[in-house]
């Protein structure tokens, strides 16, 4: 009763001073000793307390609460985070002790730094309550779950220590490993808590629970004793020495051997702009992509994860929109074995990247990357170069103007029968729309493409605006994308199309009961063009049910038009194609759920089955993980596709299965083990990665790779054939501030 009568007493507190939240970063006359213990020199520091509930609600103050301090001296910025928890003894989750964990059910405790006071970017450093780090980047104003990654690695240090009753987050961030300005007296800032008891999640700052966790639009302001000062010299080398061997049995070639050693170079030349440089990089450390069962008519997106590119990274891929993009990283020194899945690289001598904040309200991008010619594809050397600008404009939003250059400067003609083209560019201009409240979002884009054939038609212009409020949302898109609108060091699903597409959704919280929220939606989306008018239409009626557990499930009831323009296949087995100019109308549901992963054996189950085309598809796909923490996890994906279509079309049934062995040893040493098995493509492919983390950032990898001819028989059992390619490779880097 009494614990009832503070939280409200201290809810009245908070809503009367909700305007006025500050917390005031003090000096510290010593380095702090980070070990999850709270020492003497704490007591001064200012705190962050009485934190509100984001979820399951978002008006009342946490159930288990929360107390942050910030500390600093010459070096590092320090912060301690104490978890208070209503049990004493308590089991808390995570699925590993691999760096860069992620889930809505795993504990943690995190800090958001926005240096530059934009609300725009951000950095994130996070730890579980068993010293576990993560630390990543914000962007868009962390709007949507895909404006947060975690890909983005950099050295601090970081302890966490249970206790009876609370847990101790004790972190160490080096000034050098940001990026602000010096002589501020003012950085925003937020905390949040995930809570694996209660699956509650929690925030100083409090946020509606309509926008994401990491929303920037809702930081409250941290006070500098002193004003910042540039943290020394920002110089880091990252070395690195690789050596490998592989086979390729279908070729029947000799086995390929050989070592090769490079670096990257990161120099801060502010506080706020950064100068990368790799030279030989070497990207083997690179997890293999997950295979996917491929019924698509175009081409599928595969994400970055390079480190090199991945700092400030929206300046340069953020552009357009996620199906029409004029810059992807990708297309740079790696393609794709469709036959495998495998990634493959060419060669990169030398890059470099200038990016960051030139002041308060400019942002720069620069990239120039040099590959070297592939005697094997015919392909000449190509050098890959962009120039980005962002001006911020009114409270969140900006201006963002690129220009794209992919240029030989040999003749492409001695090195294929194909015409290349000698140069390709694209450039144009964004706006990206913030409101400061963060209730209207979207965009406004156009972008040309031209080369020396100076076709017509090649451009893409598009609108996009989302208008969210806690019970209802609003999302409308549309875009017109040329016939000819083909960047060569982009990523453009459609070209000749016109799309319009909406999306409304209704959301309903019960005040009791399991169910956090629920609500329906109708959906649309519409692609055409002048010379066949329409080519796909869908529309759906949506339902969404959240649970306070952290379950989820969602179900779309779908009515579709398809017009083919080309033929098509859509058994995905290369068999007899559906003729061009012909259209199909189907009815089918599709539905996805998500068990509570709180707990040690958790799942989801999606479909997507109806009529499909001119026949019907079962449709099955999900994944089982079992944790066995703080060890690590077993996991296995799986999807399978039943497709019937009248004679003679092929009918296929498509099966996907990908187990993953995931152990940590402890916090250094780690060993994962793919195996995907894809029918669609006759191959098993196995993955095995050792991973020792003998200092900050700095790592030795040796990696196994091996890809097997696979059929399943008649009775549902796979036949294994011989190998079709076999590959080891060692690496070590190191991560050296000087």
């Amino acid at each position: 009763m009494l614990r009832k009568i503070l939280l409200i007493l201290g809810l009245s507190f908070v809503f009367d001073s909700i305007s006025a939240q500050d917390i005031q970063f003090k000096r510290v006359n010593k380095p702090i000793e980070i070990d999850g213990v709270i020492d003497e020199e704490w007591a001064i520091a200012d705190s962050a307390f009485n934190w509100m509930q984001y979820f399951p609600f978002d008006s009342s103050l946490a159930v288990n609460q929360s107390v942050a301090k910030v500390l600093f001296d010459d070096k590092n910025i320090y912060i301690l985070g104490v978890m208070y928890s209503d049990k004493k003894e308590k089991e808390y989750v995570t699925p590993s002790l691999r760096r860069d964990f992620r889930g809505s059910a795993n504990d943690n405790f995190t800090v958001i730094f926005d240096t530059f006071q934009d609300r725009t970017n951000a950095f994130t450093f996070g730890i579980n309550p068993f010293g576990v780090q993560r630390e990543g980047l914000v962007v868009n104003g962390g709007t949507g779950e895909s404006s947060f990654s975690l890909d983005w690695d950099n050295v601090w240090k970081g302890e966490a220590r249970q206790y009876e009753g609370y847990w101790v987050a004790e972190m160490a961030i080096p000034f050098n490993t940001l990026r602000f300005n010096e002589g501020q007296t003012e950085w925003n800032i937020n905390f949040y808590r995930i809570d694996s008891e209660s699956a509650e999640r929690s925030t100083w700052a409090p946020i509606p629970r309509n926008f994401t966790l990491f929303n920037l639009a809702s930081l409250w302001v941290g006070n500098w004793e002193e004003p910042t000062k540039k943290g020394g010299k920002n110089l880091s080398v990252i070395p690195y020495i690789s050596g490998n061997s592989s086979t390729n049995f279908e070729a029947n070639t000799e086995t390929k051997s050989g070592l090769s050693a490079g670096f990257d170079v990161k120099y801060g030349i502010t506080p706020g702009l950064n100068l990368d440089l790799t030279v030989n990089p070497d990207f083997s450390q690179v997890e293999v992509d997950q295979q996917v069962t491929n019924l698509d008519r175009f081409e599928i997106f595969f994400p970055e994860r390079r480190q090199f590119f991945l700092e400030n990274a929206d300046l340069f891929s953020n552009y357009g929109n996620r199906g029409t993009r004029p810059f992807f990283s990708r297309r740079i020194g790696v393609s794709r074995d469709e036959s495998t899945g495998q990634n493959i690289e060419s060669t990169i001598p030398f890059g470099a990247r200038i990016s960051g904040k030139a002041n308060d309200n400019l942002r720069v991008g620069v990239l120039s990357m040099q590959v070297a010619d592939d005697q094997t594809a015919g392909l000449p050397s190509y050098n890959y170069s962009m120039v980005s600008l962002q001006q911020k404009v009114f409270a969140r939003s900006n201006i963002s103007a690129f220009l794209v250059n992919k240029q030989t400067f040999q003749n492409p003609k001695e090195y294929s029968d194909s015409l290349y083209n000698e140069w390709d560019r694209t450039f144009g201009v964004d706006y990206n729309l913030a409101s400061e409240d963060n209730r209207i979002t979207g965009k406004f884009f156009y972008h040309q493409n031209i080369n020396q054939a100076k076709v017509d038609s090649a451009f893409a212009a598009g609108i996009e605006l989302q208008y969210s409020v806690p019970k209802w949302s609003l999302d409308m898109r549309a875009q017109a994308v040329g016939a000819n609108y083909v960047p060569e060091v982009g990523f453009v699903r459609r070209t000749d199309i016109q799309q319009l597409a909406m999306t409304y959704r209704r959301s309903i919280f019960p005040s009791s009961g399991g169910v956090q929220r629920h609500g329906p939606g109708l959906d649309f989306d519409i692609v055409g063009n002048d010379t066949y008018g329409f080519l796909d239409w869908d529309m759906n009626f949506l339902y969404d049910i959240n649970w306070k557990s952290s379950a989820r499930f969602s179900l779309r009831l779908r009515r579709q038009y398809t017009y083919l323009f080309n033929g098509f296949d859509p058994s995905g087995t290369g068999g007899l194609r559906l003729p061009a100019n012909t259209e199909y109308t189907n009815n089918l549901f599709i539905a996805r759920y998500e068990s509570d992963e709180r707990k040690k054996v958790s799942f989801n189950l999606s479909t997507r089955s109806g009529q499909y085309f001119n026949g019907t598809r079962i449709n099955l796909e999900g994944g089982v993980q079992w944790r066995y923490q703080p060890l690590g996890f077993t996991s296995i994906d799986f999807a399978y596709n039943r497709i019937r279509l009248p004679k003679p079309y092929n009918s296929s049934n498509l099966f996907l299965i990908g187990p993953r062995f995931d152990f940590t040893f402890s916090k250094e040493l780690f060993w994962t083990t793919f195996v995907q098995y894809n029918s669609q493509i006759d191959n098993v492919n196995i993955n095995s990665r050792l991973q020792w983390r003998f200092a900050p950032v700095s790592d030795i990898f040796l990696v196994y790779t091996d890809n097997y001819l696979a059929e399943m028989n008649p009775d549902g059992f796979i036949e294994f054939g011989g190998s079709k390619s076999r590959a080891i490779v060692f690496k070590m880097t190191y991560w050296l501030n000087l």
